[in-house]
Protein backbone atom coordinates (compact mmCIF):
# COMPACT_ATOMS: atom_id res chain seq x y z
CA UNK A 1 0.00 0.00 0.00
CA UNK A 2 1.43 3.24 -1.02
CA UNK A 3 2.59 5.62 1.66
CA UNK A 4 4.19 8.65 2.71
CA UNK A 5 5.74 10.19 5.42
CA UNK A 6 6.41 13.75 6.96
CA UNK A 7 8.48 15.29 9.50
CA UNK A 8 6.64 17.94 10.92
CA UNK A 9 6.95 21.01 13.21
CA UNK A 10 4.64 20.64 16.94
CA UNK A 11 2.48 23.80 15.06
CA UNK A 12 1.86 22.01 12.24
CA UNK A 13 0.72 18.94 13.62
CA UNK A 14 -1.89 21.00 15.86
CA UNK A 15 -3.30 23.15 13.16
CA UNK A 16 -3.81 19.23 11.76
CA UNK A 17 -5.49 17.92 14.08
CA UNK A 18 -8.09 20.92 14.50
CA UNK A 19 -7.92 20.73 10.20
CA UNK A 20 -9.07 16.63 10.64
CA UNK A 21 -11.77 17.39 13.85
CA UNK A 22 -14.20 15.72 11.69
CA UNK A 23 -12.20 13.13 10.54
CA UNK A 24 -10.45 11.98 13.47
CA UNK A 25 -10.28 7.97 14.82
CA UNK A 26 -9.64 6.07 17.95
CA UNK A 27 -4.72 6.53 17.32
CA UNK A 28 -2.37 3.74 18.12
CA UNK A 29 -0.01 4.52 21.44
CA UNK A 30 2.65 7.04 21.12
CA UNK A 31 -0.01 9.06 18.46
CA UNK A 32 -0.99 12.63 18.73
CA UNK A 33 -3.93 11.85 16.40
CA UNK A 34 -5.18 9.32 13.70
CA UNK A 35 -8.18 10.39 11.02
CA UNK A 36 -9.42 9.11 8.01
CA UNK A 37 -10.27 10.80 4.82
CA UNK A 38 -11.10 9.35 1.72
CA UNK A 39 -7.98 9.62 0.29
CA UNK A 40 -5.84 7.72 2.71
CA UNK A 41 -5.56 7.25 6.94
CA UNK A 42 -3.31 9.72 8.47
CA UNK A 43 -1.33 9.18 11.73
CA UNK A 44 0.85 12.03 13.89
CA UNK A 45 3.33 10.93 15.97
CA UNK A 46 4.71 12.71 19.09
CA UNK A 47 8.26 12.69 17.39
CA UNK A 48 6.78 14.81 15.03
CA UNK A 49 6.34 11.96 11.95
CA UNK A 50 2.94 11.86 9.91
CA UNK A 51 2.10 8.33 7.97
CA UNK A 52 0.00 9.10 5.12
CA UNK A 53 -0.91 6.03 4.25
CA UNK A 54 -3.73 4.58 1.83
CA UNK A 55 -4.91 4.86 -2.14
CA UNK A 56 -3.45 7.84 -2.60
CA UNK A 57 -1.35 9.78 -0.14
CA UNK A 58 0.41 11.78 -1.57
CA UNK A 59 -2.87 14.17 -2.41
CA UNK A 60 -3.22 14.20 1.29
CA UNK A 61 0.19 14.93 2.14
CA UNK A 62 1.18 17.72 -0.12
CA UNK A 63 -1.13 19.77 1.77
CA UNK A 64 1.16 19.97 4.93
CA UNK A 65 4.94 19.62 3.11
CA UNK A 66 7.00 18.49 0.31
CA UNK A 67 6.56 15.24 -0.55
CA UNK A 68 9.20 12.38 -0.85
CA UNK A 69 9.57 9.90 -2.60
CA UNK A 70 6.52 7.06 -1.86
CA UNK A 71 6.98 3.70 -1.13
CA UNK A 72 4.84 0.93 -2.69
CA UNK A 73 4.08 -2.18 -0.60
CA UNK A 74 6.83 -4.21 -1.77
CA UNK A 75 9.37 -1.86 -0.39
CA UNK A 76 10.69 -0.44 -3.20
CA UNK A 77 11.09 3.51 -3.22
CA UNK A 78 10.00 5.26 -6.66
CA UNK A 79 12.30 7.30 -7.57
CA UNK A 80 11.33 11.32 -8.33
CA UNK A 81 14.49 12.34 -10.25
CA UNK A 82 14.87 15.47 -7.92
CA UNK A 83 18.44 16.00 -8.93
CA UNK A 84 17.51 17.28 -12.33
CA UNK A 85 14.86 19.43 -11.05
CA UNK A 86 17.38 21.34 -8.55
CA UNK A 87 19.17 24.36 -9.73
CA UNK A 88 22.87 24.58 -9.94
CA UNK A 89 23.70 27.68 -7.36
CA UNK A 90 24.61 29.75 -10.63
CA UNK A 91 21.36 30.22 -11.33
CA UNK A 92 21.00 32.64 -8.54
CA UNK A 93 23.08 35.39 -10.22
CA UNK A 94 21.75 34.89 -13.58
CA UNK A 95 18.69 36.30 -15.13
CA UNK A 96 15.80 34.28 -13.96
CA UNK A 97 12.14 34.06 -12.93
CA UNK A 98 11.15 33.21 -9.49
CA UNK A 99 7.51 32.37 -8.33
CA UNK A 100 6.00 32.36 -4.68
CA UNK A 101 2.51 31.97 -3.33
CA UNK A 102 0.46 33.29 0.14
CA UNK A 103 -2.51 33.02 1.61
CA UNK A 104 -1.93 28.78 1.74
CA UNK A 105 -2.00 27.84 5.37
CA UNK A 106 -4.50 30.93 6.53
CA UNK A 107 -8.40 30.41 6.80
CA UNK A 108 -9.30 34.11 5.63
CA UNK A 109 -8.74 35.60 2.59
CA UNK A 110 -6.80 34.13 -1.22
CA UNK A 111 -4.11 32.50 -2.31
CA UNK A 112 -2.18 34.83 -3.98
CA UNK A 113 0.69 33.70 -6.13
CA UNK A 114 3.30 35.74 -8.22
CA UNK A 115 6.23 35.51 -10.82
CA UNK A 116 8.54 37.64 -10.84
CA UNK A 117 11.58 38.00 -13.58
CA UNK A 118 14.41 39.75 -12.53
CA UNK A 119 18.18 40.17 -14.61
CA UNK A 120 21.35 39.53 -13.41
CA UNK A 121 21.97 43.18 -13.42
CA UNK A 122 18.59 44.30 -10.98
CA UNK A 123 20.06 41.30 -8.48
CA UNK A 124 22.14 43.76 -6.47
CA UNK A 125 19.64 46.73 -6.55
CA UNK A 126 16.60 44.47 -5.48
CA UNK A 127 19.13 43.94 -2.33
CA UNK A 128 20.01 47.00 -1.79
CA UNK A 129 16.33 48.15 -1.36
CA UNK A 130 16.45 45.72 1.26
CA UNK A 131 14.39 42.67 -0.72
CA UNK A 132 14.97 39.33 0.90
CA UNK A 133 12.94 36.29 2.63
CA UNK A 134 9.58 37.85 3.11
CA UNK A 135 9.34 35.45 6.22
CA UNK A 136 12.13 38.41 8.12
CA UNK A 137 9.32 40.93 7.09
CA UNK A 138 6.84 42.70 8.57
CA UNK A 139 3.50 43.58 6.34
CA UNK A 140 4.31 47.38 6.49
CA UNK A 141 7.60 46.75 5.26
CA UNK A 142 6.59 44.10 2.71
CA UNK A 143 3.98 46.46 1.60
CA UNK A 144 6.47 49.57 0.98
CA UNK A 145 9.38 47.18 -0.60
CA UNK A 146 6.28 45.47 -3.35
CA UNK A 147 5.57 49.88 -4.38
CA UNK A 148 9.64 49.88 -4.79
CA UNK A 149 9.79 46.97 -6.90
CA UNK A 150 6.78 48.04 -8.79
CA UNK A 151 8.39 51.56 -9.52
CA UNK A 152 11.81 49.61 -10.41
CA UNK A 153 9.38 48.71 -13.40
CA UNK A 154 10.74 45.10 -12.55
CA UNK A 155 8.28 42.59 -14.45
CA UNK A 156 5.95 40.55 -12.73
CA UNK A 157 2.07 38.30 -12.91
CA UNK A 158 0.36 37.97 -10.02
CA UNK A 159 -2.67 35.90 -9.80
CA UNK A 160 -5.45 35.78 -6.91
CA UNK A 161 -7.42 32.99 -6.17
CA UNK A 162 -11.07 34.03 -4.67
CA UNK A 163 -12.00 31.90 -1.96
CA UNK A 164 -15.60 31.42 -3.75
CA UNK A 165 -13.35 30.19 -6.65
CA UNK A 166 -11.29 28.02 -4.49
CA UNK A 167 -14.21 26.46 -2.14
CA UNK A 168 -15.97 25.28 -5.57
CA UNK A 169 -12.20 23.55 -6.64
CA UNK A 170 -12.53 22.16 -3.47
CA UNK A 171 -15.25 20.42 -3.59
CA UNK A 172 -14.66 19.53 -7.50
CA UNK A 173 -11.48 17.03 -5.25
CA UNK A 174 -8.35 19.39 -6.26
CA UNK A 175 -6.05 19.40 -3.46
CA UNK A 176 -4.65 22.83 -2.72
CA UNK A 177 -1.51 21.36 -4.26
CA UNK A 178 -3.22 20.98 -7.26
CA UNK A 179 -4.72 24.67 -7.04
CA UNK A 180 -1.30 25.82 -6.51
CA UNK A 181 0.19 24.22 -9.36
CA UNK A 182 -2.00 25.29 -11.85
CA UNK A 183 -2.13 29.15 -10.31
CA UNK A 184 1.93 28.96 -10.71
CA UNK A 185 1.81 27.93 -14.12
CA UNK A 186 -0.40 30.16 -15.57
CA UNK A 187 1.57 33.38 -13.47
CA UNK A 188 4.96 31.78 -15.21
CA UNK A 189 3.20 31.69 -18.64
CA UNK A 190 1.60 34.93 -18.70
CA UNK A 191 5.43 36.59 -17.31
CA UNK A 192 6.90 34.70 -20.14
CA UNK A 193 4.63 36.17 -22.70
CA UNK A 194 5.24 39.45 -20.86
CA UNK A 195 9.29 39.45 -21.59
CA UNK A 196 8.80 37.86 -24.44
CA UNK A 197 11.24 36.99 -26.76
CA UNK A 198 13.47 37.53 -24.10
CA UNK A 199 13.84 34.36 -22.47
CA UNK A 200 15.12 33.82 -18.68
CA UNK A 201 18.38 31.20 -18.28
CA UNK A 202 15.77 29.71 -15.91
CA UNK A 203 12.49 29.40 -13.93
CA UNK A 204 13.08 28.80 -10.06
CA UNK A 205 9.50 27.45 -7.99
CA UNK A 206 9.60 27.94 -4.40
CA UNK A 207 9.02 23.97 -3.87
CA UNK A 208 5.41 23.34 -2.07
CA UNK A 209 5.48 19.18 -3.50
CA UNK A 210 7.65 17.24 -5.54
CA UNK A 211 8.27 18.17 -9.23
CA UNK A 212 6.78 14.96 -10.18
CA UNK A 213 3.53 15.26 -8.41
CA UNK A 214 3.60 18.95 -9.92
CA UNK A 215 3.90 17.63 -13.64
CA UNK A 216 1.18 14.81 -12.40
CA UNK A 217 -1.33 17.83 -11.93
CA UNK A 218 0.13 19.77 -15.47
CA UNK A 219 -0.89 16.22 -17.08
CA UNK A 220 -4.52 16.22 -15.71
CA UNK A 221 -5.08 19.79 -16.87
CA UNK A 222 -3.36 18.61 -20.29
CA UNK A 223 -0.46 21.27 -19.92
CA UNK A 224 2.94 20.97 -19.57
CA UNK A 225 6.21 22.03 -18.03
CA UNK A 226 8.16 25.13 -19.17
CA UNK A 227 11.56 24.89 -20.37
CA UNK A 228 14.38 25.17 -17.96
CA UNK A 229 12.22 24.75 -14.69
CA UNK A 230 13.86 23.83 -10.78
CA UNK A 231 12.27 23.50 -7.95
CA UNK A 232 13.67 24.15 -4.00
CA UNK A 233 12.50 24.56 -0.85
CA UNK A 234 13.51 27.98 1.21
CA UNK A 235 14.29 29.10 -2.41
CA UNK A 236 13.74 32.95 -1.56
CA UNK A 237 16.78 32.81 0.77
CA UNK A 238 19.01 32.13 -1.86
CA UNK A 239 17.63 33.51 -4.80
CA UNK A 240 16.54 37.34 -5.17
CA UNK A 241 13.91 36.72 -8.14
CA UNK A 242 12.17 34.59 -5.92
CA UNK A 243 12.34 36.80 -2.98
CA UNK A 244 11.00 39.28 -4.93
CA UNK A 245 7.81 37.08 -6.20
CA UNK A 246 6.92 36.30 -2.76
CA UNK A 247 6.96 40.01 -1.34
CA UNK A 248 4.87 40.69 -4.43
CA UNK A 249 1.92 37.98 -3.39
CA UNK A 250 2.50 38.42 0.05
CA UNK A 251 2.16 42.65 -0.57
CA UNK A 252 -1.35 40.96 -2.71
CA UNK A 253 -2.44 39.17 0.40
CA UNK A 254 -2.12 41.68 3.27
CA UNK A 255 -4.23 43.88 0.87
CA UNK A 256 -7.06 41.73 0.43
CA UNK A 257 -7.33 40.67 4.15
CA UNK A 258 -7.52 44.92 4.83
CA UNK A 259 -9.78 45.30 2.36
CA UNK A 260 -11.77 42.42 3.77
CA UNK A 261 -11.75 44.00 7.61
CA UNK A 262 -13.15 47.48 5.43
CA UNK A 263 -16.26 45.89 4.04
CA UNK A 264 -16.95 43.76 7.00
CA UNK A 265 -16.17 46.07 10.11
CA UNK A 266 -14.87 43.35 11.78
CA UNK A 267 -11.39 42.00 12.73
CA UNK A 268 -10.35 39.39 9.94
CA UNK A 269 -7.22 37.73 11.21
CA UNK A 270 -4.39 35.65 9.57
CA UNK A 271 -3.72 31.98 10.11
CA UNK A 272 -5.86 29.36 11.24
CA UNK A 273 -6.31 29.66 15.49
CA UNK A 274 -8.95 30.39 18.21
CA UNK A 275 -8.56 33.81 17.08
CA UNK A 276 -9.36 32.60 13.94
CA UNK A 277 -11.86 30.57 14.93
CA UNK A 278 -14.06 33.05 16.88
CA UNK A 279 -13.96 35.86 14.17
CA UNK A 280 -15.16 33.40 11.94
CA UNK A 281 -17.99 33.09 14.21
CA UNK A 282 -18.71 37.00 13.91
CA UNK A 283 -18.81 36.89 10.30
CA UNK A 284 -21.41 34.39 10.52
CA UNK A 285 -23.17 36.28 13.21
CA UNK A 286 -23.30 39.34 11.57
CA UNK A 287 -23.71 38.09 8.00
CA UNK A 288 -24.87 34.36 7.70
CA UNK A 289 -22.86 31.72 7.28
CA UNK A 290 -22.94 31.56 3.60
CA UNK A 291 -20.68 35.10 3.57
CA UNK A 292 -17.50 32.46 4.58
CA UNK A 293 -18.04 31.55 1.02
CA UNK A 294 -16.26 34.33 -0.44
CA UNK A 295 -14.23 35.21 2.47
CA UNK A 296 -12.93 31.95 3.49
CA UNK A 297 -11.30 28.62 2.64
CA UNK A 298 -14.64 26.83 4.02
CA UNK A 299 -13.37 23.20 4.20
CA UNK A 300 -11.06 24.14 7.08
CA UNK A 301 -11.96 22.69 10.20
CA UNK A 302 -12.35 26.42 11.03
CA UNK A 303 -15.81 26.37 10.15
CA UNK A 304 -17.55 23.48 12.31
CA UNK A 305 -15.59 25.24 15.52
CA UNK A 306 -17.28 28.66 14.32
CA UNK A 307 -20.51 27.30 14.18
CA UNK A 308 -20.19 25.99 17.78
CA UNK A 309 -19.69 29.45 18.80
CA UNK A 310 -23.10 31.35 17.41
CA UNK A 311 -25.53 31.24 19.68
Amino acid sequence: MPQVVLKLPASTLENMKKYYTSSLKNSPPAAIFAAKTPNCTITAYKSGKVLFQGQKPETEAEKWGTVPSTTSGDGKTRKNNRHAFHPDDQLFVSSHIGSDEAGTGDYFGPITVAAAFVTKEQISQLKAIGVKDSKNLSDAQITNLAKDIVAMKIPYSLLRLPNKKYNQWQRKGWSQGKMKTMLHHQALNRLLEKIAPEKPDGILIDQFSEPHVYEKHLRSENQQLQEHVYFMTKAESYSIAVATASIIARSAFVKAMNQMEFDTGLPIPKGASGKVDRAAAAIIEAYGEEKLEELAKVHFATTEKAKKFVK
